[in-house]
């Protein structure tokens, strides 16, 4: 039977958009501009430290902790380059203002395949459209500038909500604000835990979106796995 879908909900990063290189790549590449020379794999495996050691200290970008989201990150940015042997606090604070900058632009994200054909087709259909998504508040200018702000008629952040997905409580924002109870609306994403159990906890419907050789996740049907963003209105309109 077709599902009675009015509202379907996005996530974002390696659902949408993903990073055109690594972050060490991008992090490397800002250093080179300032003279200083610094192994793209050794700035991907700081990131990874600063960026985690930042989230537990600081959950959700800082938010109600007197932390704004571009603090939160420059702090990121200025540990990440001290991890890898960069102390010059002039330097450290340009780079990570650029950097900030940056990954706010398409500079340095690129639309999934499949992605922008899918939501055009979505919204032809007549389906409400919203994003949800663990991000901070540079995410509506990221999809204006990848030309898919347009799609959705809300666009829902961790940092605006002040709750971070598997938190049943950004899921219900974006009911409320789709106006649809949960039964006729569906999220679709990449993680399991984040996206589609999440989703389907609040009593949604969950699509997951699993490239090939990402391997089965155990407990997902097959009719709710998305080997690609292309299957999406196959499955729905089964």
């Amino acid at each position: 039977a077709m599902l009675r879908l009015r509202l379907l909900t996005w996530d974002v990063k390696d659902t949408l958009l993903r990073l055109r290189q690594p972050v060490g790549e991008s992090y490397a590449a800002e250093a080179r501009a300032h003279g200083v020379r610094v192994q793209p794999e050794a700035l991907g495996q700081s990131f990874r430290e600063a960026y985690g050691a930042q989230s537990r200290r600081f959950p959700n970008y800082g938010r109600g902790r007197g932390l704004s989201s571009q603090q939160w990150w420059v702090d990121v940015v200025k540990q990440t380059f001290r991890l890898s042997g960069v102390h010059e606090d002039g330097v450290l604070t340009l780079m990570a203002e650029n950097l900030y900058r940056d990954f706010c632009s398409a500079r340095n994200w690129e639309v999934l395949p499949g992605a922008g054909e899918t939501l055009s087709r979505c919204c032809q259909r007549g389906f409400r459209m919203g994003v949800v998504s663990n991000f901070d508040n540079r995410l509506e200018n990221v999809l204006s500038q990848c030309n898919l702000r347009h799609h959705f008629e809300f666009v829902l952040t961790s940092e605006d909500v002040g709750f971070a997905k598997p938190d049943r409580r950004i899921f219900e924002e974006a009911l409320h604000l789709g106006g649809v109870p949960p039964e006729q609306a569906a999220h679709v994403g990449d993680d399991y835990a984040r996206d589609y159990r999440a989703a389907r906890a609040v009593g949604m419907h969950g699509f997951l979106l699993r490239a090939a050789g990402q391997g089965k996740e155990p407990g997902v049907p097959p009719e709710h796995i998305l080997p690609t963003l292309s299957h999406l209105l196959a499955l729905i309109e089964k």
